[in-house]
């Protein structure tokens, strides 16, 4: 029997727009090619910070990573490489690092920011489902002088910053030495446990009537005219009105529809484990100067890091642990880990920080739902709704404000 909506990928963006589209009416299929606990997302430090925090292409970047690369801090390894499509993404990394285009995506970032913390509070009040969520701020904290005067020099308004000293620093961060300068405490900011929110969701979608099929792999796009007519798994053909690829950074069924996103996979690493709750960080917290994440969770910590390109081999490579651990020992005092569990995983990332977003531009029933980076968990809400409204509502790109807004196939 021909399905209404079949989305592909079952990571954050995947659940969190079969979450709008059942909400809407639609009866929905996820098709997931692994455990949902396998991916990126289960792995995310489950930050939620659209607000304040400058993204990844910005003004600075490039020269402030040579930087740490000299002291042996940095947070970027870029592989050997005569991939061509990765030196264009590079390039087109360069000229959005631009004071106009930060402004923009800052004003992006708050405006769908402030929808995903909307939908998330509106999940756990109104839907019943607890992950662990909290909006106390995200403490951005500087091991740089001139990096924390050059913030705080800019942030004027009490209702949005705090400034902390050192004292008041640790305060958050019982951990830290004396190496750490201070801190900013971003107040609009927040975080969740990303795999809490995983699990809870499915069972919720579940018991909504969402189909789920995991540990089945979508191989083959099938088309006839116009439409994508069928698709072909490791176990089975489908049929459906609707298709949504929300497969992250692997883009081999965006490719069979003759795409060619600029679009990166990005490896990344978490730690999880236990360690005495009276040194547990207040808050979630970013080391500004490090790249190094550390979100408190029920019972754990979820320490993130680390960004490697140019690489598609999933294995957990040593030296990018050991040199996490490095990094944070510098500014901390010795703590005790235990049941430490450590992850690699990649991220799917564009050049300027821009999802790819909306109906394909050959297959009118095909949508794309991709590029988020590492901020999977911060937009998913708001992306799922975008993607609902495009189908439900839109029934095309132009017509939908928010993709021509917030997707790469508009804002270049």
């Amino acid at each position: 029997m021909k399905k209404d909506v079949i989305i592909v990928g079952g990571g954050c963006i995947g659940l969190m727009s079969a979450y709008c589209l059942q909400k809407s009416g639609r009866s929905v299929t996820v098709i997931e090619k692994n455990d949902i606990t396998n991916g990126t997302s289960f792995g995310n430090a489950g930050l939620l910070s659209a607000f304040k925090k400058a993204p990844f292409s910005t003004p600075g970047a490039i020269t402030e990573t040579l930087k740490l690369m000299l002291k042996g801090e940095s947070p970027l390894s870029i592989h050997p490489t005569l991939d061509l499509h990765l030196l264009k993404w590079l390039l087109k990394f360069a000229a959005s690092a631009t004071e106009a285009r930060l402004k923009k995506t800052l004003a992006l970032f708050e405006r769908y920011g402030q929808v995903s913390l909307d939908m998330y509070q509106s999940m756990v009040e109104d839907d019943g489902i607890d992950f662990h969520f909290r909006k106390d701020g995200l403490l951005m904290i500087y091991t740089e002088q001139a990096s924390f005067d050059a913030k705080a020099a800019h942030c004027t308004d009490p209702k949005a910053y705090e400034i902390l000293s050192k004292e008041k620093t640790k305060e958050y961060m019982p951990i830290l030495n004396d190496k750490a300068i201070g801190s900013i405490l971003l107040k609009e900011n927040g975080h969740i446990d990303s795999g809490e929110m995983m699990l809870a969701l499915k069972k919720y979608l579940e018991e909504k009537g969402v189909e789920f099929l995991l540990n089945e792999e979508v191989k083959r796009l099938e088309f006839e005219g116009s439409k994508v007519s069928k698709i072909r798994t490791s176990k089975d053909v489908y049929e459906a009105e609707t298709f949504v690829l929300s497969t992250g950074w692997d883009d081999t069924l965006a490719k069979q529809a003759k795409n060619k996103f600029l679009m990166t996979p990005a490896k990344g690493y978490s730690l999880t484990y236990k360690m005495d709750k009276e040194l547990m960080p207040k808050t979630s917290a970013l080391f500004a100067d490090l790249f190094i994440a550390m979100t408190p969770r029920r019972e754990t910590i979820r320490m993130t890091a680390k960004l490697e390109l140019a690489t598609k081999n999933p294995a957990i490579v040593k030296k990018q642990i050991d040199s996490m651990n490095a990094n944070l020992a510098q500014y901390t005092n010795d703590f005790e880990r235990r049941d430490v569990i450590e992850w690699s995983g990649f991220r799917p990332l564009t050049p300027n920080d821009i999802p790819i977003l909306g109906f394909d531009e050959n297959y009118n029933n095909l949508v794309h739902a991709t590029g988020l980076g590492w901020l999977g968990i911060t937009f998913a809400p708001s992306i799922g709704k975008i993607i609902s409204d495009v189908i439900t509502v839109d029934k095309k790109n132009e017509t939908n404000v928010d993709i021509l807004l917030f997707s790469s196939f508009f804002q270049g």
